[in-house]
């Protein structure tokens, strides 16, 4: 009888909700707010930055080291593709990249690695302290490894964080989503959905 009770009480719990609404992404949509509002670092000219500087665009926001071997310059020839196949739409993006090697990644080699993927793109850096403030904010994880040379590798998480051109949080692009489902979700944001 209890079972059929709670049944019972389900099945009213239940009542007058229609389906859920598919998500028109292709991409996983994020709950903003168990992330960062915001970050504050620097660009290669030593300009503090933060989200509210990218207001109006839909900003791309990957966390990463220009010493990186895979993940890293994969990632940023994935956004060079989607940009360029949003084609006059890609002046409405804002990819940034921020630096999990604050020690090697100077203002200079970011200026020079980030931009030869597109020339829009932006390195952003900080210090250890804010660096790891940034990352824990997007919940984006590394670890320094070091090598038997004396020199070191960094294992972090490889998610690109979408906003909304309000600064909002909308998706997390998982590593290896194909440039076109990219482009994809980006044209909607663009859209202002």
């Amino acid at each position: 009888m209890r079972l059929l009770w709670l049944a019972f009480i389900l099945l009213l719990a239940s009542c007058g909700k229609g389906p859920a609404e598919p998500s028109p992404f292709l991409a996983p949509e994020a709950d903003a707010s168990a992330y960062a509002k915001d970050f504050r670092l620097h660009d290669a000219a030593g300009a503090t930055r933060s989200l509210k500087d990218y207001r109006g665009k839909v900003v791309v926001l990957f966390f990463g080291y220009t010493h990186c071997p895979d993940v890293c310059p994969t990632t940023l020839g994935d956004m060079a593709v989607a940009m360029k196949q949003l084609g006059t739409s890609a002046a409405k993006v804002q990819v940034l990249f921020v630096t999990l090697d604050p020690a090697r990644d100077t203002p200079q080699l970011l200026n020079g690695y980030v931009p030869a993927f597109n020339a829009s793109f932006i390195g952003l850096r900080g210090t250890d302290a804010e660096t790891a403030q940034a990352a824990a904010g997007f919940k984006a994880v590394y670890r320094r490894h070091p090598q038997s040379d004396g020199s070191y590798s960094i294992d972090h998480s490889a998610n690109s964080y979408v906003f909304d051109r309000d600064g909002r949080l909308r998706l997390i692009l998982p590593y290896g989503q194909p440039p076109a489902d990219i482009v994809h979700d980006l044209r909607i944001l663009l859209q202002g959905a």
